[in-house]
C-alpha cells in the first residue's frame, strides 16, 4: 500500500516537472518572441523616419535673412539649405562645383539678388529660382555715393544699386510673403501652418519697425560712421547719415584720404562711436578709433551670421534689436 502511494506521488511528481519545465520553455520562447516584435518594430520605426527625412524636398538659400524668413515659415516641413556658410563675407564668397551641383537639385533656390551674388549666374536651375531683389523696393545710390562706390570697387562699378534691401522691414515683410506662397506651392497640404507662421512672422517685423520708429525719432548726432556702407536703407527710413571708409564695398583697401575724409567726419559731427562688421578686417577702424579717441563697436547688416551665432539660433529679430541699442546710442537718441 504504501509502495502504490510512493509510486502515484512519485509520478505525479514526473508529471508536474515536466509541466513546470513546458511552462518555463514557453515562458522563453514568449519572451524571445515579444523581444523579437520590439526590435523589428524599432527598425520598421526607424526606417520609417529615415524615409520622411529624405522626402522632405529641398529649399536653398543664399543669405541669413532668406534662411531665417524660411525656417520660421516652414518649420520642419521642409529641409532648408543655407548655401552660404556661418560666418563667411557673402561680397567674397565662391561655391565649391560640389556645392553649385547640389544647389542644382533643390527643389527652389531664393536668392538675394541685386548683385549680391554674382556667382549665381553660373548655375543652371534645374527647378524654380526666385531672385527677391525684383519684388521688393530698392535704394538706388546717389551720385556721389555712386562715384565713390565706383573708386573703391569697379568690378561693381556698373551698379547703382544697394543691396541690402533686406533692413527695410517693408521690404522684409514683401519677401516674407514671396517666401510663403512659394513654400504653399511646394507643399500645398502645410497651407494652413504656413500662414499661420507668415502671420507671427510680420508681426514680429511690424513691432521691430515700430521700435525703429520710436528709439530713432530724436537724437542729438545725425551721422554714424562705420567701415562699409551697409545701412543705407536704416539711414533713409529713419533720417540720419551713414558715412563709410570704404563705401559698398567691406574688402577695398582705405586711401589715406579715406582715412583724413573720416577724421574731419568725426570731428564735424561730434560722433563718439564708429563702427565695423565682422566678416572684414577692422585694422582701419580701429587705427581711427584709437587716434580719434573715440569708441568703436561693430553693427551687423545680416548678410551673413558667425558659427558661433548660428549655434546659438540667433534669428533676424535678436540681432536687429542688438542693432538698435548700439545706433540709438551712437546717435545719441531719447
Amino acid at each position: 500500500m504504501h509502495y502504490l502511494l510512493y509510486s502515484i506521488k512519485r509520478g505525479y511528481n514526473f508529471k508536474k516537472i515536466r509541466l513546470v519545465k513546458r511552462m518555463k520553455k514557453f515562458k522563453i520562447v514568449f519572451l524571445l518572441l515579444v523581444l523579437t516584435l520590439v526590435v523589428l518594430g524599432f527598425f520598421v520605426s526607424k526606417d520609417k523616419n529615415v524615409e520622411v527625412v529624405e522626402t522632405k524636398k529641398i529649399v536653398s538659400v543664399s543669405t541669413f535673412f532668406i534662411y531665417d524668413i524660411a525656417k520660421h515659415i516652414a518649420g520642419n516641413t521642409l529641409k532648408i539649405v543655407n548655401i552660404l556658410p556661418f560666418g563667411t563675407d557673402p561680397h567674397s564668397f565662391e561655391p565649391t562645383p560640389k556645392l553649385m551641383a547640389s544647389i542644382e537639385k533643390s527643389a527652389l533656390v531664393i536668392y538675394s539678388g541685386a548683385g549680391l551674388e554674382p556667382w549665381i549666374d553660373a548655375i543652371k536651375f534645374k527647378s524654380k529660382a526666385i531672385d527677391l531683389s525684383k519684388h521688393v523696393k530698392l535704394r538706388e545710390l546717389g551720385s556721389d555715393e555712386f562715384e565713390f562706390h565706383a573708386h573703391h570697387d569697379e568690378q561693381c562699378a556698373h551698379s547703382k544699386i544697394d543691396p541690402h534691401y533686406w533692413l527695410d522691414f517693408q521690404n522684409m515683410q514683401i519677401a516674407t510673403n514671396i517666401i510663403t506662397e512659394e513654400f504653399i506651392k511646394l507643399e500645398p497640404k502645410y497651407k494652413g501652418f504656413y500662414l499661420e507662421n507668415r502671420d507671427k512672422y510680420i508681426k514680429m517685423l511690424q513691432k521691430l519697425e515700430k521700435s525703429y520708429k520710436r528709439y530713432l525719432s530724436a537724437c542729438k548726432v545725425n551721422t554714424v560712421i562705420l567701415n562699409h556702407n551697409a545701412i543705407g536703407y536704416l539711414a533713409n527710413k529713419y533720417g540720419f547719415h551713414a558715412e563709410s571708409l570704404s563705401g559698398l564695398s567691406p574688402e577695398a583697401n582705405p586711401t589715406p584720404d579715406d582715412m583724413k575724409r573720416i577724421f574731419r567726419i568725426i570731428k564735424e559731427h561730434g560722433a563718439s562711436t564708429i563702427f565695423f562688421e565682422n566678416f572684414v578686417s577692422n585694422k582701419a577702424m580701429q587705427t581711427i578709433a584709437h587716434d580719434a579717441k573715440v569708441k568703436i563697436d561693430f553693427l551687423e547688416p545680416l548678410g551673413n551670421i558667425t558659427a558661433d551665432e548660428a549655434k546659438e539660433n540667433i534669428t533676424y529679430e535678436d540681432i536687429m534689436y542688438k542693432n538698435l541699442e548700439k545706433l540709438s546710442k551712437a546717435l545719441v537718441c531719447h
